[in-house]
């Protein structure tokens, strides 16, 4: 009967379990879905945008206020979702509006004085009693000179009469013409004001928009540093059994290097041949340096 041999090589024993015991592991380790038991969720593990805060939510209604838009609305991680019915108005429309009144013909009429008649009539009422009083010596002079009750006097009263009317409406048309002259004044120094309002409106509302608007940026950044540090945390405690089964490879893969593989030769077949075993345990005496101990070699 022909002999016949099989040879195999094996590494050592503790290597091989250590590895099994390795392979084991990393099974376990892979079966480990997230949202299983002790295992952080896909979106704890995954990224996460910090929401809208309600300063920048005020800072954007406060622009479409501006703007003449209507109530905005937001969705729930606070991104903007749409505006309703405004009035179409922009903030500084009313101040132009206004000053575009103040600019017409008729713009001074809101500026008179309701007091100005009053003060008219008082006027006139003083300048005609300075005027009567010119009268006696009108007639004391026709008296001296013979001519009282004569043609002379009656022209001498009506020349005279005639340049109180002419004074006395000069005075009143100056008066008129003064109070226009105000109230007109008034109503441009008015439309200016207004015009200066339009103009400041705007930037008042930029100032509030850009303090709201910088709140809230800042505000968003701090929580999103928040959401990143617990992604971060949520991403270290899954990957720390497999950073540990890491290092256990590649601990395994340098050993592997520097142990010699045993080389098992197993004869059958053969009259009077060693069995297996007998062979196995030579063989891995040998290959650690214990067969000398048991007189193999």
């Amino acid at each position: 009967m022909a002999t016949t041999y099989e040879t195999l090589q094996r590494r050592a024993p503790f290597l091989e379990a250590a590895q099994e015991q390795y392979v084991d592991l990393l099974t376990q380790q892979v079966g480990r879905a997230p949202g299983t038991e002790g295992v952080p969720t896909l979106s704890e593990l995954g990224p996460q945008i910090a929401p809208q805060n309600v300063l920048t939510q005020a800072a954007q209604q406060a622009a479409a206020t501006q703007a003449g838009l209507g109530q905005l609305t937001f969705g729930p991680e606070g991104q903007l979702m749409g505006a309703g019915a405004g009035t179409g108005v922009a903030g500084f429309q009313p101040f132009l509006d206004q000053a575009a009144a103040y600019s017409g013909p008729q713009a001074f009429q809101a500026f008179m004085s309701p007091y100005q008649q009053q003060v008219i009539d008082a006027t006139l009422a003083e300048f005609d009693i300075q005027a009567a009083k010119g009268i006696p010596a009108i007639q004391a002079q026709a008296i001296g000179s013979g001519a009282f009750g004569g043609g002379r006097e009656g022209v001498a009263l009506a020349e005279f009469q005639a340049g109180s009317d002419r004074n006395r409406a000069a005075l009143q048309a100056q008066l008129l013409q003064q109070g226009f002259s105000q109230a007109n004044q008034l109503a441009a120094q008015a439309q200016a004001q207004q015009r200066g309002l339009a103009s400041l409106q705007p930037s008042l509302v930029a100032a509030n928009v850009q303090q709201l608007g910088a709140a809230g940026t800042s505000g968003l950044a701090f929580n999103q540093a928040l959401l990143d540090a617990q992604q971060q945390r949520a991403q270290l405690a899954y990957q720390e059994p497999i950073s540990r089964l890491n290092v256990l490879g590649t601990g395994l893969a340098s050993q592997a290097g520097g142990i010699p593989i045993s080389t098992q030769t197993i004869q059958g077949g053969g009259a009077g041949s060693a069995g297996p075993l007998s062979q196995a345990l030579q063989t891995g005496l040998q290959a650690y340096g214990l067969g000398t101990i048991f007189g193999g070699r």
